[in-house]
Order: C-alpha cells, then structure tokens, then sequence
C-alpha cells in the first residue's frame, strides 16, 4: 500500500474507522468544525493563572461578612484604593511594634472546566511589607480544603510551608496543593494567613497585591 502525501486532500468519506496518517500535519483549516476531540488529546498548558479577585474574599470565621476597610482584630482588611490611582488589596494595617499579630481572610474558587484532573495546583500571592519591614518577622501563609459537597472536607492540602514575606519590595510567593483526586469543578476553600511580629516604631504594613491560582489545564 502506497504512503499518503503530506499535501493530499480528501473530498469524499473515509469509511475506515481506524484510519492512521503517520507523518502528515492536519491544519485548522482542515479539522472539522464539529469534530469532538477529547480534552485529553489536547496539549496540556503548564500552571495557567487564573485571577481571584481580592474583592470575592471574605471574614474566615464569618464568610456571611465582607473584608472590614482596614485590618483589625484578626482580620485582613480590603482597601479599596483611589480608582484611576491605586488598585484593590489586601492589609493588614500597620503592625510597626503590634507584637505578634495573626490576620487572616477566606475565599472559594472553583478549579475551571479545563482543568486536567490530578494535575498541578497552586495558589500565588503577590506581597509586601510596606513601608519597612518588622523587625522580628512576617510570614504568610495558605490552608487549602477540598469541599466534599457533604459538608465535609478534606484535609489541609497545602504542602508549602508559611513563607517569609519580610520585604519592601513585592514578590511572587506560591503555595503548592495536593492534586490527589481533584477534578475540574472542585471547590477549594482556602485561608490566607500573614502573621507579623515587629517591635519597632516605623510602619509595618504587611500587603497583598494581588491572589492567582495556578493549575494544568488542557483546551
């Protein structure tokens, strides 16, 4: 049996059901508008980003009540910043000598339809400590769990550890989750924790800027 062309075309049907071109590229042109091409024949893109907005987060031990304007407490506050000016973020307000201090905020994110199951998953932050950093320390950290749609949940799937964030410059932290049995359309329900300890006098404002999650998809 002779080899088939790179260039070839076929106008009429193919009644063969397990028809192989070795060798030949098929182009957009020339893949049918309604062909059904599983998900899992499609090119997996690596640790896509996906934003979550600072402003779907919520008090974590009171998800009913939305971020206070400022931190307080034990909670992160959201600042809504001079439209045209500074965006949205997070605050933990200024800890310059608070002691030790621990805020928190909680939010919901449902991994997207092209999620490739069990895959890579990750959350990002990026974070500050405006306008000094604390004299002691200042961590942040995430608590991630599955929603069994039961109302149970998983364990912590978090595997990183709270990762220092005691800079004045903003930086890329991630947070790596266990993908064991995680599907497309799981709900993860995560925590984000900053904890400060500062003793000094000059301001210690410990920001995030902005919260991704990172996941493999394919399509």
């Amino acid at each position: 049996m002779g080899q088939i062309s790179e260039d070839m075309r076929f106008t009429g049907a193919v009644t063969m059901s397990n028809l192989s071109v070795t060798g030949a590229t098929i182009g957009n042109a020339g893949l049918s508008a309604s062909a059904a091409i599983a998900r899992s024949k499609l090119a997996q893109d690596a640790l896509a980003l996906y934003t979550i907005p600072l402003t779907s987060l919520r008090v974590w031990d009171a998800m009913h009540t939305l971020l206070p304007s400022a931190g307080a407490a034990d909670d992160l506050g959201l600042v809504g910043g001079t439209f045209g000016t500074e965006p949205p973020h997070l605050s933990a307000n200024d800890l310059g000598a608070a002691g030790a201090t621990t805020r928190y905020a909680r939010g919901e994110y449902q991994l997207p339809a092209e999620y490739d199951d069990g895959q890579s998953v990750s959350f990002r932050v990026s974070a500050a400590t405006q306008t000094a950093i604390a004299d002691v320390s200042c961590t942040v950290d995430f608590a991630v769990y599955e929603s069994d749609e039961d109302l149970t949940l998983s364990s912590d799937l978090v595997t990183t550890a709270a990762t220092s964030m005691n800079s004045a410059t903003f930086a890329n932290y991630d947070f790596v989750v266990t993908p064991t049995g995680l599907i497309a359309g799981s709900v993860l329900d995560f925590r984000i924790a900053i904890a400060c300890n500062d003793a000094a006098t000059a301001i210690v404002e410990p920001t995030i800027a902005s919260l991704k999650l990172m996941c493999d998809i394919r399509g």
